[in-house]
């Protein structure tokens, strides 16, 4: 028996839905993938930021402590000279 006209586009737009539908959870799951990958980078992007101002802080309290060695160090020749 031969499907009417009303039936073939019934099911050629169920089929249509159905591919809308694929197409549009595919763009919903890179949308996803995507925003998954730029929170992974801008985690790592905070977390090297983090690094650099910890090794930069450390570097600088380094520095003060062998210029405050050295100050002493001239303090204490002075007064020994001056003795």
């Amino acid at each position: 028996m031969q499907k009417s006209a009303r039936s073939k586009a019934e099911e050629q737009f169920t089929a249509t839905q159905k591919e809308t539908r694929q197409i549009l959870t595919d763009i919903e799951r890179q949308h996803h993938d995507r925003a998954a990958n730029m929170a992974k980078q801008k985690a790592m992007r905070l977390a090297k930021q983090a690094a650099e101002r910890e090794a930069a802080a450390a570097e600088a309290a380094a520095k003060a402590k062998l210029i405050k060695k050295a100050a002493r160090a001239k303090s204490a020749k002075k007064a020994a000279k001056a003795s």
